[in-house]
């Protein structure tokens, strides 16, 4: 598709026309905090900002970003907190606590006190003897696989 000169004018228009809108708000907004004791300098200062907007470059596509994994170093968790969160603890337990329901071989020895599947993945995930693996992930797509024998208790 390409554009005639007058719609490239028009398109170049409208940008300008979003910018100088933006410079005048980030202005009136100087202004307001510095209220009337402005000086010549303060002034000075407030248009080489301004400029310096004006001529950064506007970036239209951002390239794409292929996620990576961030290794865990040293038995270390670089992603989020040290521990699990109240979320990661609550779909563990109900994922071992669906196995157990479903069949599954226990890791520990059923506690005397336990009495539903619930109570046995809980004493699990005490003992940290359940060989799962959480992946938290960033914004951009990274992510680190962290089994939960790494997480704080």
């Amino acid at each position: 598709m390409c554009l005639s000169e007058p719609e490239v004018d028009d398109a170049i228009i409208e940008e300008n026309l979003g910018l100088n809108k933006a410079l005048d708000t980030y202005r009136k907004i100087v202004e307001k905090k510095e209220g009337e004791s402005r000086g010549e300098k303060e002034q000075d200062n407030l248009d080489k900002k301004i400029k310096e907007i004006e001529d950064r470059e506007v970036v239209e596509k951002v390239t794409e970003h292929i996620p990576v994994e961030i290794p865990c170093e040293k038995n270390k968790i670089t992603i989020g907190p040290p521990t699990l969160t109240r979320f990661e603890k609550a779909r563990i337990m109900g994922a071992r606590a669906l196995q157990l329901s479903q069949g599954a071989p226990p890791f520990i020895p059923i506690p005397k006190d336990a009495r539903i599947s619930l109570d046995i993945s809980m004493e699990e995930l005490e003992q940290r003897v359940i060989p799962i693996t959480i992946r938290r992930v960033l914004p951009n797509g990274d992510y680190q696989n962290i089994p939960i024998e790494y997480a704080e208790k």
